[in-house]
């Protein structure tokens, strides 16, 4: 398989190790460097794109993969308020896009055990209040992370007493749920060289239950994001990276 790499930062040379260890080729790879090689022609070489850019650049990346008919992968977040328009610009141009907050394997598993665990929950009614944290590297500048929307926007699906979530960037632990009503807090830490933790805890005033991710590196994101590319390429639509996994 062709593979057109939008990003070429640590992610994207992550990217690149795990799809050239499974015998793909990287036909393009793209950052602030090259823009000028970033045409519907040379998109054209590639049998997938993997975008992980900027907020910035991804609607445009977007845009040209859809006008070049290459599937593509994008793992930028910090656009999902555009998420009906290019979903429609995906229905026009008849293309084909998997989104996702975090393409890693694990990640999505936890998306699975939270989502049932929300559900089992949400029967207690406001027994439990529930709180989402956030750890990430201090290089990490946008809060909060786009795997902790997903999880609280799943919470919000299946707790009937939750209707939003409200973030806030703490500089010490918390070591109680602040009192939420029908709002879930997100707490963003960024500490040292994290590469990523996420935390569900429920808390009543008798117990404690607590569903806990922790990312040892960043593979995970890159090697989920080449599966993506192998599952989508012969694919037409619009999917999340949800569609990817059966629970």
């Amino acid at each position: 398989m062709k593979i057109a790499l939008l990003g070429y930062g640590k992610m994207g040379k992550m990217i690149e190790k795990f799809a050239l260890d499974n015998q793909h080729e990287i036909v393009l790879k793209i950052d602030e460097s090259n823009l000028m090689e970033l045409t519907e022609n040379n998109l054209k070489k590639a049998d997938v794109a993997i975008e992980f850019s900027t907020p910035k650049a991804v609607l445009n990346n977007i845009a040209l993969c859809l006008k070049a008919q290459v599937p593509i992968v994008i793992g930028t977040t910090g656009w999902y308020n555009q998420l009906e328009n290019i979903q429609q610009q995906c229905r026009e141009y008849n293309g084909t896009i998997i989104y996702g907050s975090n393409f890693s394997i694990g990640v999505n598993l936890f998306f699975g055990f939270n989502s049932y665990l929300a559900k089992v929950m949400g029967k207690y009614g406001t027994d439990y209040d529930v709180i989402v944290e956030e750890i990430h590297h201090t290089q990490k500048l946008d809060s909060p992370s786009g795997t902790a929307i997903t999880i609280a926007e799943d919470l919000i699906k299946a707790l009937p007493y939750k209707q939003s979530w409200k973030n806030t960037v703490q500089h010490h632990h918390a070591n109680t749920i602040p009192n939420t009503t029908d709002e879930i807090p997100i707490l963003s830490y960024r500490e040292g060289e994290v590469p990523g933790t996420h935390i569900v805890r429920y808390q009543s005033t008798i117990d404690e239950i607590e569903l806990k991710h922790t990312a040892k590196n960043r593979e995970g994101f890159a090697k989920g994001a080449v599966i993506a590319a192998e599952w989508i390429k012969d694919k037409k639509g619009f999917y999340s990276v949800k569609d990817m996994f059966t629970f």
